[in-house]
């Protein structure tokens, strides 16, 4: 842990995991449109930082090389993509299904981490990776009896977790020399943008919606956005991307309990065993690896 981190990084992993694993929840309780669902997400939490970064930030912001601006445009087109298609996802197949699949992302975390971040690993992670694959495809292969709907909302889910890999890897290179919210805000924000023109294309109805679905959107840039995404962004800077990465185990079993308590919706055998499997890949990927940046 970095000395200069006044709150332990462990601390804001804890927060951040119980944070993110309400968006599930909240996403399938509104009746928007999902690229509405994910626009309004972003554009709330952007909104709420934009006051806190001109504070705290402002000088940082306003002398923002344009070459590292154009990179977090970038990075906000990714995190737009890991949105669009993971809250489409849930529309399709189930909690359960979808947060395990999304939450995969350490076998490519730790994979790129390798080569990109020096982090090594070995044997039993190449053993990890093959097993968590296996777990995807015995998810994917359950879920498809119940539908092809079913197996199209794992694919989506799979698209936003290669998405979100991408993105946590530019965040752990990034936030070395960035200050916290100036990057998030940027990024979130142009995240945002990228969507709503995803929404205009789609012709998908912005305004009027239901008064409930504006709550559930102040509470998705709230919860897992602010105190869920921004806190890991923040842990980032301290924590090798292989631990964040699998911090997020407790995304999927917590988001699956929230599920089969408010939404009644109980997760098949092959997710079990498919799930199971996964988690066990990631562990063993990540055992090799988890180590903070300063030791």
């Amino acid at each position: 842990m970095n000395p200069d981190a006044k709150v332990k990084p462990e601390v804001g992993i804890l927060i951040a995991i119980i944070s993110v694993s309400f968006a599930a929840l909240f996403i399938r309780w509104s009746s928007a449109h999902p690229m509405v669902v994910a626009f309004y997400r972003l554009a709330f939490a952007s909104l709420i930082l934009l006051p806190i970064t001109l504070y705290t930030s402002r000088k940082e912001l306003f002398s923002i090389d344009k070459k590292l601006l154009a990179v977090l445009i970038g990075v906000g087109a990714i995190l737009a993509i890991h949105f669009g298609a993971w809250i489409s996802s849930l529309y399709y197949t189930t909690v359960a299904s979808s947060v395990l699949l999304v939450t995969s992302h350490p076998i490519i975390v730790a994979s790129v981490s390798h080569y990109i971040f020096k982090e090594k690993h070995n044997v039993k992670a190449a053993g990890g990776i093959v097993l968590a694959l296996a777990g995807m495809i015995v998810i994917s292969w359950g879920d498809a009896f119940f539908g092809f709907e079913y197996f199209i909302g794992d694919v989506l889910a799979l698209v936003g977790m290669v998405a979100v890999a991408v993105y946590m890897l530019a965040g752990r290179k990034i936030r070395q020399n960035l200050d916290l919210f100036v990057y998030v805000f940027i990024v979130y924000s142009s995240a945002a943008l990228f969507l709503l023109i995803g929404c205009l294309s789609l012709k998908a109805q912005l305004y009027p919606l239901p008064q409930d679905d504006y709550i559930l959107f102040l509470a998705l840039a709230i919860i897992p956005s602010i105190f869920g995404h921004t806190v890991y962004n923040w842990t980032l800077k301290y924590v090798s991307a292989t631990v964040i990465s699998v911090s997020l185990l407790g995304e999927p079993i917590l988001a699956s309990l929230w599920a089969v308590i408010f939404l009644e919706e109980f997760p098949s055998n092959t997710i079990y065993l498919g799930g199971a499997m996964i988690l066990i890949g990631i562990i063993m990927v990540s055992s090799v690896g988890i180590n903070s940046k300063n030791g």
